[in-house]
């Protein structure tokens, strides 16, 4: 009883929650949703314990309030795990809803029961995720709901499925949201990523900005009172905030700037957003912007004016950081009341802003780039995601075409890169550009405000290299869909090649012949042996002349070596029948495992196995650069490792150290590392400049708290200001 009544009080609460007018048909349709989701679900629990509709109630309720959509999407959010968790059926679905609703809960299906040919099954299923795009751009909406969902309750999950999960979000859907403009969700994903992932880091960084959070609330007023007052007296109608950043791009800073959550600089940015009419909305912000520096001098090269060229995802804004009394850099945002809500709501809010044509068509233009992609048969799903990923991160720069005509290209991008923006004939056929009028080669990284023009010839042709320097998903498809086209090309020349053979042997010129022939010379298809032959890796006319029998071929099959085993074989060998965690110890003899030179793991570090086909199980870290993308695409290749019983055995592990110079500094750290610690140390350097010194030594220790004991006695040394881990 007291379940069913905390259904209903969660279901008034999503009612409340939807946002606009609703017609008496559509909270009939939204009620009809609900009983259906409520009656398929009813035998159904989470891994809490809860009932299963709690799931969908909390996606409906995050379409509706946080992203701002309407009911056609709460309908589907109701509905989105019933097709396949459920008797219930897509046409039931359509007879019930429409094709509208049964479009988007098709898109939302996970393909779990299908196999692909693919190296991944997750991105097969983010691609046809993104097909959907073609019909309706609300799947993708509702399925970063169902993940923000999926995310918050990931504590009851098993921690191998957790990281699974994180790393997933993290690669994928983070940066969709991000493109789409919904940066509250965008951050909150990231978070909930960093929190399983790194749960210590994470909780290190929570706690430095709950500690600080008085003493900002102190420093925002008293720098803004000034501000407000000038507001007041010019009669703006307007509200300021004080955000924190998120853990996530905290952390982020103090990787890429190598620096300590004390020397991140902007931990907060301060939004003034004014409510004004949309034809004053870009003076009107100006003018904050002189009354901000009125008071505060703005650091000239920190000013970005997001108004006048909006982002691709129609982000509009006008940041400037400035230097407050205390000697601290402020970022300040300024931006209007409507910017504000595309700014949180990202798409959604486009289309309740009826005049915002012109950013609407920004993301248009780049949903029309991505159906084009998907409408290429051929691609590879793995290859198409990481593609993808490209054009969704990256900050964006602005170049300009001989006609002046504008184009929105991601930082980095090359003059390449611009040629297959403008059409990707122009890619295939460019053999050099124009930058500013200087001829640069196609590699040339271009830069804001560049103008280009593009060189062609009819002789060009795409070569394999090109795929080096381009950064754009457009580039990188047009290249690979053209080298293909080139393979099938030389595909046609060896099959003549093929066949003039055949005949000259005496044998029939038939599918049975060609496919002894694939067996013998261990190709992978017809296709294949066409394309080696005409490339010259076989040499038809170098095989011993082979038998013919009343026309047929015969010749031994390839023997494949043993690292040409199928994967599955190999997978099956090294996991056993049990789905146990790979203990790492001195007793592991029969498998042959290598700890990961990219980050160097330790004994006690947390770890996963990852499966190579040639070098046996290679041990990661779980934060090592490339666990993200090894846990998202192979998840089926990643095996739980534990640690066993490593006393004997000594790693190698990275220690940096930073401080103010001393006499005797470097006397004392050395001592510490070889006499007191019983260490021995592989390599060891140290810099000084101007009374700060760095250091940084290679050493061999036997687990985490051996590494983490040494640590705490270099921190204790006079002088050391820093001490940290490195992986090389």
């Amino acid at each position: 009883m007291a379940e069913k009544a905390e259904i209903l009080r969660r279901y008034r609460g999503l009612l409340r929650s939807i946002k606009g007018h609703r017609t008496a048909e559509e909270s009939r349709m939204i009620r009809k949703a609900f009983n259906i989701a409520v009656e398929a679900h009813k035998d159904q629990r989470r891994k809490t314990g809860e009932p299963y509709i709690y799931h969908p109630i909390a996606v409906a309720r995050i379409c509706a309030e946080e992203i701002g959509l309407g009911t056609t999407s709460v309908v589907a959010a109701l509905l989105h795990d019933t097709v396949e968790d459920t008797d219930l059926t897509l046409d039931d679905v359509k007879d019930l809803f429409g094709p509208t609703v049964a479009t988007i809960i098709d898109g939302l299906t996970k393909i779990s029961g299908l196999q692909f040919n693919t190296d991944s099954i997750q991105a097969e299923n983010f691609r046809k995720v993104l097909l959907t795009l073609a019909q309706d751009v609300r799947v993708i909406l509702v399925k970063l709901a169902d993940r923000l969902h999926n995310m918050r309750t990931l504590d009851s999950m098993a921690r191998d499925k957790q990281l699974k999960i994180a790393s997933e979000t993290i690669f994928l859907y983070a940066p969709m949201a991000h493109r789409l403009g919904l940066y509250s969700i965008k951050s909150e994903l990231e978070d909930l990523s960093l929190k399983f992932k790194e749960p210590t880091i994470y909780e290190e960084i929570s706690q430095k900005l709950k500690k600080g959070e008085a003493v900002r609330k102190r420093f925002i007023s008293r720098f803004t009172l000034p501000i407000r007052e000038s507001l007041d007296r010019e009669g703006f109608s307007y509200e300021i905030k004080g955000r924190p950043k998120s853990v996530h791009s905290i952390y982020n800073k103090m990787l890429t700037k190598h620096v300590s959550f004390e020397e991140v600089y902007d931990i907060f940015a301060i939004r003034i957003i004014i409510d004004t009419r949309t034809e004053l909305e870009k003076a009107d912000c100006w003018k904050v912007y002189s009354i901000v520096t009125d008071y505060y001098q703005p650091s000239p090269d920190r000013l970005r004016d997001w108004i006048s060229l909006p982002k691709a995802n129609g982000y509009e804004s006008l940041h400037t950081t400035v230097m407050s009394p205390g000697g601290r850099w402020v970022e300040v945002q300024i931006r209007s009341k409507r910017m504000d809500d595309i700014a949180e709501m990202g798409l959604a809010a486009h289309y309740r802003y009826k005049d915002g044509e012109e950013t609407t068509s920004a993301l248009d233009n780049w949903l029309n780039r991505i159906r084009e992609m998907l409408e290429d048969p051929s691609s590879n799903a793995i290859d198409f995601v990481n593609d993808f990923k490209l054009d969704l991160f990256s900050d964006e720069i602005v170049v300009f075409t001989p006609s002046g005509e504008m184009r929105n290209l991601p930082a980095g991008a090359t003059a390449l890169d611009f040629a297959f923006e403008i059409h990707s004939q122009i890619g295939r056929q460019c053999i050099g550009a124009k930058v500013n009028h200087k001829l640069v080669p196609l590699s040339q990284p271009l830069r804001g405000g560049d103008q280009v023009e593009i060189i062609t010839s009819r002789k060009q042709q795409p070569k394999e290299d090109w795929l080096n320097f381009v950064a754009t998903a457009k580039a990188r498809h047009g290249i690979k869909q053209a080298l293909r086209e080139q393979k099938q090309k030389l595909a046609v020349v060896g099959r003549e090649t093929v066949q003039r053979q055949l005949r000259g042997w005496g044998a029939k010129v038939d599918q049975g012949n060609i496919k002894v022939l694939v067996e013998h010379l261990g190709a992978s298809s017809p296709t294949d042996l066409f394309y080696q032959v005409a490339r010259g890796k076989y040499d038809l006319a170098q095989l011993r002349i082979p038998a013919v029998k009343s026309g047929r071929l015969v010749l031994p099959k390839h023997k494949p070596k043993a690292d040409e085993r199928p994967l599955e074989e190999v997978v099956a060998e090294i996991r056993g029948h049990h789905q146990g965690a790979l203990s790492l110890g001195d007793d592991l003899q029969q498998i042959q495992y290598t700890l990961s030179p990219c980050c160097n793991p330790i004994a006690g570090d947390d770890v996963f196995g990852f499966i190579t086909l040639s070098e046996g199980i290679k041990i990661h870290r779980v934060n090592c650069p490339n666990a993200v993308q090894l846990m998202s695409n192979f998840a089926y290749r990643i095996v739980k490792a534990r640690w066993k019983g490593k006393d004997t055995v000594e790693f190698l592990a990275g220690i940096k150290f930073s401080g103010i110079d001393d006499v005797g500094l470097v006397n004392k750290i050395t001592t510490i590392i070889s006499h007191e610690h019983n260490v021995n140390m592989r390599a060891i350097s140290f810099e000084s400049n101007d009374g700060i010194f760095e250091g940084k030594v290679m050493a061999y220790v036997h687990d985490t708290d051996h590494l983490n004991s040494l640590m705490e006695k270099l921190r204790r040394v006079r002088g050391v200001r820093m001490v940290e881990r490195v992986d090389q």
